[in-house]
């Protein structure tokens, strides 16, 4: 079994993790994308993500997703730390004799700089257990207003830029390529060029100034996403999927592979409360700025946090779709 741990589990895990000062506005909590701490004259945004599943690109993902998680957030990502664990030195190096490690640093840098983010410090070893290499980041930001995953409000709006899957179709068009039979060439390239819209830190920009909430869904994709937004604030969330954009590739690469795009990893696009006096205003400003993005539903007062798909209710997240494919492994 791999993959986040169920709600039960990840209860008694937080409930663990020690004492929280008083300059702690936010720790940890489930659905909230980063911690918040009070400098003082403004707020840290600290936020940690592994990458220990996909093996292309993934000095590219480690990058981002931490990344989009301090944007999410509030704050513009400003430094990063990465801990970088490899297979042992015999096996470290690809196929075609390019050093592995050479490789993720290269992906590391460049999506950094273009972020005109630091990269302050880390870690690296060789680890003889391994058969892949995990990545894990640490992004960091600071702001002077947080936006939380848990503020979203009855009667809000709910948003979504790009799509679901982004970060789904990506992979499998790089990982899964062989799998991927009768699939032309020319849409697994696509595919994979979806690596260059797994950041959503310009989307984030643009939300922040009307979200009351803001998530990036990862693990899971955006059905998960809306339950982690729907319990964090405590509401439910009324959605139609017929207004959840799903690329062509992305639909193609998912039904070739039987997965269903909205529970396949989401990083690349935000989830977002808006009110409803803002909802256009918001839209329009994603749409100048040249994002896609669409109002998926509204945000209702409940009892108890729920999702509610297409007249379906749901309380519990789904397993990542694309944990199958490695389960076969």
């Amino acid at each position: 079994m791999v993959g986040k741990l169920d709600p039960g589990a990840l209860a008694a895990v937080l409930d663990r993790t020690g004492g929280v000062g008083e300059d702690v506005l936010v720790g940890p909590a489930y659905g909230e994308d980063a911690a918040v701490i009070d400098l003082g004259d403004e707020l840290l945004i600290i936020s940690s993500d592994p990458i220990s599943l996909a093996t292309e690109r993934i000095g590219t993902l480690g990058v981002h997703v931490a990344c989009n998680d301090v944007a999410v957030s509030g704050a513009d990502p400003e430094f990063l730390t990465a801990v970088l664990q490899v297979p042992s030195s015999e096996e470290v190096m690809d196929a075609d004799g390019s050093d592995r490690i050479e490789a993720i640093m290269a992906d590391m840098e460049r999506e950094a700089n273009t972020l005109d983010v630091s990269i302050v410090g880390g870690h690296t070893e060789y680890v003889d257990q391994l058969s892949r290499p995990i990545l894990s980041m640490t992004a960091m930001g600071r702001t002077d207003r947080a936006v939380l995953t848990g503020g979203a409000e009855p009667g809000d709006r709910v948003v979504l830029t790009k799509g679901a899957g982004i970060e789904a179709t990506a992979i499998l068009a790089t990982d899964f390529r062989e799998d991927l039979e009768g699939i032309p060439d020319d849409v697994l390239d696509r595919g994979a060029e979806f690596f260059d819209e797994i950041s959503v830190v310009p989307d984030a920009r643009v939300l922040r100034e009307w979200a009351t909430a803001m998530h990036d869904p990862t693990e899971g994709g955006v059905f998960t996403g809306l339950i982690e937004l729907a319990t964090a604030s405590g509401v439910a969330l009324d959605v139609e999927t017929e207004a959840i954009s799903v690329r062509t590739e992305t639909a193609r690469l998912c039904a070739a592979l039987d997965l269903d795009p909205l529970n396949a990893f989401g990083s690349g696009a935000v989830l977002a409360t808006v009110s409803e006096a803002d909802i256009e205003a918001a839209l329009d400003a994603l749409a100048d700025a040249g994002i896609e993005a669409a109002d998926i539903g509204a945000v209702l007062a409940a009892d108890e946090p729920a999702l509610f798909l297409d007249g379906e209710r749901f309380t519990e997240p789904e397993r990542e779709a694309l944990y199958t494919l490695w389960d076969e492994e």
